[in-house]
């Protein structure tokens, strides 16, 4: 049986969402990339950035993949006080890599997926800093990239 479907992907993206909202950083968690400024305070963005085969996780009958998201954490560039703009993001960066290093599952009830925390589909869990101009508006941003291998995601046929 596949594990990549509609509804596990729903549950994926659900359990990702739902997990960055509990730590209780963040206004809001879209699980799209912005097209308009995201907002005053710190918020956080979900998207996917790849999906593939995971050769070395996959066997004969089913196919392994490898989905990597992107998790992006944003703030106004201009606000004050200009010295906790970056404390303040790395706090939030901080709390969701600790999460995601102290629960390899996501809480998801079918353990169908890991995070690949060091990185061993050559895709680690990492952060990124960077600026960002929305809407002419400049955010400070980082974006972690998010691996997760999802078990037996598809089913080969003969």
């Amino acid at each position: 049986m596949a594990n990549l479907t509609d509804a596990g992907i729903d549950e994926l993206f659900d359990s990702v969402v739902s997990h960055a909202l509990s730590l209780g950083y963040f206004d809001s968690v879209n699980t799209h990339e912005p097209k308009n400024k995201p907002g005053r305070a710190i918020t956080c963005a979900v998207w996917t950035e790849y999906l593939g085969p995971v050769p070395n996780f996959s066997g004969l009958a089913v196919t392994s993949a490898l989905l990597v998201l992107n998790v992006r954490i944003y703030t106004p560039f201009r606000q004050e006080p200009a010295d906790m703009i970056d404390p303040d993001v790395m706090k939030a960066v901080n709390a969701l890599m600790g999460a995601y290093s102290g629960n390899f599952n996501l809480g998801l009830l079918d353990d169908f997926c890991t995070i690949d925390l060091l990185g061993i589909t050559g895709r680690q869990l990492a952060a990124q800093a960077g600026y960002l101009e929305l809407n002419r508006s400049i955010y400070r941003v980082m974006t972690i990239t998010f691996p997760i291998i999802i078990d037996d995601a598809w089913v080969q046929a003969k």
